[in-house]
């Protein structure tokens, strides 16, 4: 499944299910096909991001002998969905997913 979030303020986003999933777990929302964000649960969910992003962010380690990997972090993952969250703060308008 992927989520496509949409609102009339912004253009849509398309996310994977686990990280959709662990979006909507962050902000308080339970992982479902449909939903909806309103205005007045944004700056909440807003806010519960921006304090797991912080949470998360990690100084990464590197072995010279050793190939590094790097994840894309939850930070990478949440940025677009925070800038449409403020964008859709501004223009009073909901974000809605799966319709």
């Amino acid at each position: 499944m992927l989520y496509k979030f949409k609102s009339k303020a912004t253009g849509n986003l398309i996310m994977l299910e686990a990280d959709g999933d662990r979006i909507m777990q962050i902000i308080g929302k339970s992982p479902s096909a449909k939903g909806i964000l309103e205005v007045e649960e944004m700056a909440q969910a807003l806010q519960a991001l921006e304090q797991a992003t912080q949470a998360s962010q990690q100084p990464l380690t590197q072995d010279d002998n050793e190939e590094q990997t790097i994840p894309v972090s939850l930070r990478q993952r949440s940025v677009p969905f925070m800038d449409m969250i403020r964008r859709c703060i501004k223009e009073k308008q909901p974000i809605v997913w799966g319709v």
